[in-house]
């Protein structure tokens, strides 16, 4: 089936104009909603995955994980990506419209939709304006009704601004959608694509709330996606049924999928070798040619979108002090680190971006790595015999970090040659991000596979002021440089966003609020019977149109 697009091709990386989609165009292209089960192959595929999530309510959280685990199963938004892309196409908005001012956006929502028929909730109507309405006043509105029975924190909804520019969402007729910003937002079509926009069933919550079980949200979730979640073992397994129901067709080419969560990149090499799963994540770079090599395994591969960096904690002393920051950044050998972890499927990063992002300043240089200046710098902050620190790295790999614990190593001791002693600290994944939204870390191990493809997702996200709560995990509110992120976000004028981002760019790199180490390829080991399977940019493992041969 051909992929659904809108018809004015302006929703990707570099979106810049107002954006009109013609409702029955849209209609006739992705279809109204299915009005007969459809009959799914009696297939099984078994993905080896690599850690817990720590939840099922994407709005929650900014990781792969859950995304992986409810985000791209479980839940539809208003507007996708492309599967395996970056363009935006209709998803459960069919067709939009944005005024000339680019404020308000008109969102005309698909008819037919069903939401999960599950064993603690059995819908009584399909889809309509009050789920979405639901969806958004929940994290706008610290007063609507299932925010005051759970209470949670909703970071990319804050770290994207849209906690202060989002006005309104109003329901003008159950297909209708009205929503208003108080400034236009050149990202805001790319940023209901995400995850944390999952639409909600307005009916489920209503039902937790009379149960006085909101959190249940969390822990079973009711969506519009293409699986339905069927149950969770913490730490083994978490199993979906293909949605029969699901609106459009081609996507669901299995009935069962299971996630076998294995966290460690030896067993899940050994499994998928073993045929006991078909899919596995994030393998070591030291395996990439076995595995290539093997005749009953595929490797599709492309260049990484991500980040993997070292934050500074600029609320922790002495890390307050650029100078500190800047010895620390100079002590790290990033050549030797980039050799020895990403082993040949990796480049130094200098910029708080990847290269393949538009916008991206390749006039950025990299601080030398220089031992002796990092040492008069530490002097001249009146550190002369150095200091201590905290040191944290990841417990799972990720496509920007393949060993975070080597890297924490290389790390300690490059910065022990300059009297800075690392003590390496670690958590379970989910306690891992959640203490260092907290800010308990001094330095930690961290990184970003990009979301939605605007520059914003990094500049903003990674180091806004308004993410400092969030994703912004130097903690570092800088207003010269916020002032420049948050004045490119409100013109949709490509050439003065990109002249913007650039000088954004080179205050970080005088600040230096993190230390960025480097860019890796993506390896996606598959059994040979996978059909169907494209690699997510934006880091994910879907299983959008996945099939077994």
């Amino acid at each position: 089936m051909p992929l659904c697009r809108p018809l004015l091709a302006v929703c990707s990386f570099k979106f810049a104009a107002p954006v009109v989609v013609a409702a029955a165009a849209a209609a006739v292209l992705c279809g109204a909603g299915r009005s007969a089960a459809a009959e799914l192959p009696a297939r099984t595929l078994v993905f080896c995955s690599d850690a817990s999530p720590a939840g099922f309510d994407p709005a929650q959280y900014t990781t792969s994980v859950e995304f992986s685990a409810a985000g791209y199963t479980v839940y539809n938004r208003l507007v996708e990506f492309e599967h395996g892309g970056t363009t935006i196409e209709p998803g459960l908005a069919r067709s939009w419209e944005v005024s000339n001012d680019g404020r308000i956006y008109t969102f005309h929502l698909r008819p037919g939709v069903k939401f999960h028929t599950t064993p603690y909730f059995k819908p009584t109507r399909e889809f309509d304006a009050d789920d979405v309405v639901l969806t958004f006043e929940r994290m706008l509105d610290p007063k609507a009704p299932l925010r005051q029975a759970y209470q949670v924190q909703f970071p990319y909804f804050a770290d994207l601004g849209l906690a202060t520019n989002l006005q309104s969402v109003e329901a003008l007729d159950p297909l209708t959608v009205r929503m208003t910003l108080r400034k236009p937002s050149a990202p805001f079509l790319s940023e209901l694509a995400m995850p944390f926009a999952s639409i909600l069933s307005a009916e489920y919550a209503d039902q937790l709330l009379k149960q006085g079980k909101a959190a249940d949200i969390n822990q079973k979730p009711v969506g519009t996606g293409p699986f339905v979640f069927h149950s969770y073992t913490k730490d083994a397994t978490i199993r979906y049924d293909g949605n029969p129901d699901y609106w459009k067709s081609g996507v669901v080419r299995i009935a069962k999928l299971v996630f076998q969560i294995t966290p460690d990149p030896a067993v899940r090499e050994q499994k998928l070798k073993d045929g006991e799963c078909q899919v596995m994540n994030y393998p070591r770079p030291a395996d990439i040619a076995s595995l290539a090599s093997d005749p009953n395994l595929q490797m599709p591969h492309q260049v990484g979108f991500n980040l993997g960096f070292l934050a500074y904690n600029t609320t922790h002393k002495p890390l307050d002090n650029v100078d500190v920051r800047r010895a620390l950044d100079m002590a790290i050998d990033k050549q030797a680190i980039v050799k020895s972890v990403y082993q040949g499927a990796g480049q130094a990063a200098v910029a708080p971006m990847p290269p393949t992002q538009w916008s991206y300043d390749k006039a950025l240089k990299d601080a030398p790595y220089d031992p002796a200046q990092a040492k008069a710098l530490l002097a001249k902050a009146g550190l002369t015999d150095g200091f201590s620190l905290t040191l944290w790295a990841m417990p799972v790999q990720r496509p920007y970090n393949p060993n975070a614990r080597l890297m924490a190593e290389m790390i300690q001791a490059d910065w022990a040659k300059i009297g800075v002693h690392a003590q390496i600290t670690t958590y379970e994944w989910g306690e891992y991000v959640r203490r260092a939204h907290a800010g308990e870390h001094d330095a930690m191990l961290i990184g970003l596979t990009g979301d939605n493809g605007d520059p914003d997702n990094w500049l903003g996200v990674l180091l806004g002021c308004a993410a400092v709560n969030g994703s912004n995990f130097a903690k570092w509110c800088y207003k010269p440089f916020d002032d420049l992120v948050v004045k490119a976000r409100e013109t949709n004028d490509v050439a003065e966003r990109t002249r913007l981002y650039t000088r954004a760019q080179e205050i970080f790199k005088q600040q230096v609020p993190f230390t960025p180490i480097a860019h890796s390829m993506v390896y996606q080991p598959l059994r040979k019977n996978v059909v169907g399977f494209k690699i997510d940019p934006f880091g994910p493992t879907q299983f959008w149109g996945v099939g077994l041969e």
